[in-house]
This record gives C-alpha cells, sequence and structure tokens, in this order.
C-alpha cells in the first residue's frame, strides 16, 4: 500500500514536470534563423563528408572538419526547418576541460595509434562509446546486420563493468566499503562513456542494485526499471522523445518478460549460445516495431546476427578497459595487453561484413 501511495506520487509529479517543461520550451516558426550556444552531450555521428549530432532535439549537421567531440562547447547557428537546423554553420569550439572527458580523449588516441582503424573503432565504441572513427562503411553495415547497438557503449556495458568492478574490489575490501567504490566507478564511467540514455539507465538500475544490497533489500528489475524511467524523465523530460532512450527501456522490458519463456523454448540450443540467443531474441522483438517505424527497416536476421558477436563484447570490454589503465602507467605492456584484443575484434568485423 505505501509503495503504490509512493509511486502515485511520483507519477503525479512526474506528470506536472512534463507538462511544465514542453509547456515552456520555445517555438520557433519555420524559417527562424537561430542561435545555439551549447555543450555537446552526446559523441557526433561521423559521415564521410560530415559529422551528426542533436541539440535541443534539433538534428545538426556540420562539415566533417573541424570535428566536434563529446564534451565541447560549441555555438552554431542555421535556420529552422521542422525538426532541423539547416544552412547549420559552426561560429564557435572550445574543447572540454573536464579532467575525465580529457583522460577520454587519451584512451582513444591510444586505441587509434595501436589497432587497424575498424579494429580501433570497436574498441572505443564497445569501451567508451565513441562513434569518431567509425567509418560510414563500418556503421552501415553494422546498421543492416543490427549489431550497432553493441558497438556504442550500451547498457550491456554498464552491467559489465559493474561485475568487474564489484568483483575486482571484494578481493581487498569489504563488500560493504567495495559498494561505494563500484558505484563512483559506474558513475566515472557513465560520464566517459558519454553520459546517453542507455548507459544512464544502466547506471541508475546498477546503483539500485547496489544500494539494495548495501541495505539488505530485494532487488526487484521491473521495479529498478520504472524508478530509472521516471528518474531520468523528472531531471531530462525532452528523453521522452528520444529514441535511444524509448529502444533502451523497450529493450530492457521485452528481456523482463519474454526471456524466461524464449530461454525455455530453445531447449536444444547448447547453454554457452542460450543465454545470448534469448536474450537478443526478446530485445528485437520489442524493438522491432520502434526501428521499422523510425528507420523503415529491420532485419530479421538481426538475432542471429547478435548470436554470433555477443559472446566477444564482454572480451572486448574487459581487455579495453585494463589496456587502457595500463596505457596511463606503462605504454608497451598496454600495447601487448591490447593486441590480446585482436582476434575477437577480426571475429566480430567478419561476421558483420561476410554475413549479410
Amino acid at each position: 500500500m505505501l509503495y503504490r501511495l509512493f509511486l502515485s506520487l511520483l507519477l503525479v509529479l512526474l506528470g506536472l514536470r512534463i507538462f511544465s517543461y514542453f509547456s515552456n520550451v520555445p517555438n520557433f516558426p519555420e524559417g527562424t534563423h537561430i542561435r545555439i550556444n551549447n555543450r555537446v552531450t552526446s559523441e557526433p555521428l561521423i559521415f564521410e563528408n560530415s559529422q551528426y549530432f542533436k541539440l535541443y532535439g534539433l538534428k545538426i549537421y556540420l562539415p566533417k572538419y573541424p570535428q566536434i567531440s563529446y564534451g565541447d562547447e560549441i555555438i552554431v547557428e542555421g535556420i529552422i526547418s521542422k525538426d532541423k537546423l539547416t544552412d547549420a554553420k559552426l561560429v564557435k569550439i572550445a574543447t572540454s576541460d573536464n579532467v575525465l572527458i580529457r583522460l577520454r580523449e587519451k584512451l582513444l588516441s591510444f586505441y587509434k595509434k595501436n589497432l587497424p582503424i575498424d579494429h580501433s573503432a570497436l574498441v572505443a565504441g564497445v569501451v567508451l562509446g565513441s562513434k569518431q572513427n567509425i567509418r560510414p562503411e563500418f556503421w552501415e553495415r553494422l546498421k543492416i546486420t543490427g549489431t550497432v547497438h553493441v558497438v556504442v557503449a550500451s547498457g550491456m556495458n554498464v552491467s559489465i563493468v559493474a561485475k568487474f568492478l564489484i568483483s575486482a574490489l571484494v578481493i581487498f575490501l569489504p563488500r560493504r566499503k567495495a559498494i561505494p567504490l563500484a558505484l563512483l566507478g559506474i558513475w566515472t564511467y557513465s560520464i566517459m562513456s558519454g553520459f546517453d540514455a542507455p548507459i544512464i539507465r544502466a547506471s541508475i538500475m546498477g546503483s539500485i542494485t547496489f544500494v539494495a544490497q548495501e541495505l539488505g533489500k530485494l532487488y526487484y528489475a521491473g521495479r529498478a526499471l520504472i524508478f530509472s524511467a521516471i528518474i531520468m524523465i523528472f531531471f531530462k523530460p525532452e528523453w521522452l522523445i528520444d529514441l535511444g532512450f524509448l529502444l533502451s527501456f523497450v529493450a530492457t522490458t521485452s528481456i523482463l518478460l519474454l526471456n524466461d519463456s524464449i530461454y525455455n523454448f530453445f531447449k536444444k540450443v547448447p547453454d554457452i549460445l542460450r543465454s545470448d540467443l534469448s536474450s537478443s531474441l526478446s530485445a528485437q522483438i520489442g524493438v522491432a516495431p520502434i526501428l521499422f517505424a523510425s528507420f523503415g527497416q529491420f532485419n530479421i536476421l538481426s538475432p542471429l546476427y547478435n548470436l554470433a558477436v555477443l559472446w566477444t563484447i564482454p572480451i572486448i570490454t574487459l581487455i579495453g578497459m585494463i589496456s587502457a589503465i595500463v596505457s596511463l602507467m606503462y605504454v608497451p605492456a598496454a600495447q601487448i595487453l591490447l593486441f590480446l584484443v585482436y582476434p575477437f575484434t577480426s571475429w566480430f568485423i567478419t561476421i558483420t561484413t561476410f554475413l549479410q
């Protein structure tokens, strides 16, 4: 009873927050010339001759150079045309002086210098959510095969990081002391990975998990998902119409609702594959209508592509993270560690290149 009352109060406050936000959003008429001064909170997508990102819900395309990075403060001007800023012109760019953002750039440079382009782009995307060096051809292959979600840091990556941190910390510390450090690590990783909706959703759910453990309470994933959505929309109501937000929550909801049934259905599939197959298929069932409505296409073989490559992601993530940390202390040792990722990135690239 108390839980329902609390949830009802939260929903009322959320409704008021959403109403207040959208009632006060500036409504610029078509053809209005505007100038935007803001910080880029999500890494731009790089195409052959341009770069794309969104500010205030507006799609913005700029020339490829000078290249804009996550965390940069920019001034851009152009003309409003529906949900786009046409004739966009970059007026000013200021590189972020945030310590974590600068560290991120240093680690991305390490990957780029020591691996071939598609391999370094894959590691940088999986570990730090970077899209900077993904070639347009590679990006298209990822979209066609439905594997793009694992190449940019996602909720799964946050789960891997959380498990790695808590497993490593409890070796040296009591669990009660390890949990706060793990929470700090999760949110540090979130900031470095681009702070996109899927990352934040997973970070909030991970935080709720650790707090529940600390307090000795039972953890319910569905309840944590609801609270994550409420918290995120309350602080940033525009996420209600953000595709990444919708895909992340719908995919997670589908996994919670369908995963067990699908897992039991594929009884003859080896256990080593069955978990990835059931989770991938569950997520794809949920997001398929959204992907089709948004892009006009959906690859029915996407769950199979995901099944073929998902097993490599934890390995790529851990090798990429550990080698990056070591690179801050001794680069030659980090290079040797990073080379261990090559067989796994090669497998991923081969699957997405030749099995289309």
